[in-house]
């Protein structure tokens, strides 16, 4: 059995009652970072040995723990922070455990993209998550693809490029696109900032951004 378990973006009292059972049970628990699950777990008094799995070697190490939960094995997959396949790793191993005719179950549970949705004030009853916008190679296509989407648009970003992708958002949708950058969520410093591209621009010029960030803007009209 492998158990999909959605972690607290922030704040550790965001998870479920069924999560923490779950992963009392388990046999091991396969997480991004160890030291950052370790804090979650030691929080919960839970003790279970911890296996590394993220996007730098689940090429390498998925097919071995497929043999191991075809033995028997109970595994639960966690990440950081959030739900594991969104935007982080499990594509993979799912995949690989349906073939393999693994049973899998998923949690409900924390997920950044949603709460700064609902908390936008943008429509959400239609729209298209872009997880991270490609750096390089696809970015002008995608955002040119963007900028006619009439759907709420939803993406993330990191701190150090989040001002050069609204600047350059402005050039493709114009300067008076309404969006909401949420950025710490369930954090102490929890920030949800409204208003035009331009109006955003010029907030976080004046600030030094730090955090998870979530873009949600609205759709073209």
């Amino acid at each position: 059995m492998l158990y999909l378990v959605p972690t607290p973006l922030g704040n550790l009292k965001d998870i479920t009652l069924r999560a923490l059972e779950v992963l009392k049970d388990v046999d091991l628990i396969l997480c991004e970072d160890t030291r950052t699950s370790s804090k979650l777990l030691q929080h919960y008094q839970i003790s279970k040995p911890l296996s590394a799995y993220h996007q730098h070697n689940e090429h390498k190490v998925f097919a071995h723990l497929v043999e191991q939960l075809q033995a028997g094995k109970k595994m639960a997959l966690i990440t950081d922070a959030g739900t594991p396949g969104i935007s982080d790793p499990a594509f993979l191993l799912v995949r690989a455990c349906i073939q393999a005719n693994v049973k899998i179950e998923t949690l409900p549970g924390a997920t950044a993209f949603v709460p700064a949705l609902v908390n936008s004030g943008i429509p959400s009853n239609r729209f298209v998550f872009e997880g991270f916008l490609p750096l390089k190679k696809g970015r002008q296509t995608l955002l040119k693809k963007l900028a006619e989407e009439e759907r709420t648009i939803i993406f993330y970003e990191s701190p150090v490029r989040l001002l050069k992708t609204l600047e350059e958002l402005i050039n493709y949708v114009g300067s008076d696109r309404y969006a909401c950058v949420s950025r710490e969520i369930t954090k102490l410093y929890e920030e949800h900032a409204r208003g035009s591209l331009a109006e955003l621009v010029t907030h976080f010029k004046q600030k030094s951004v730090k955090g998870e960030i979530v873009v949600v803007m609205s759709g073209k009209e």
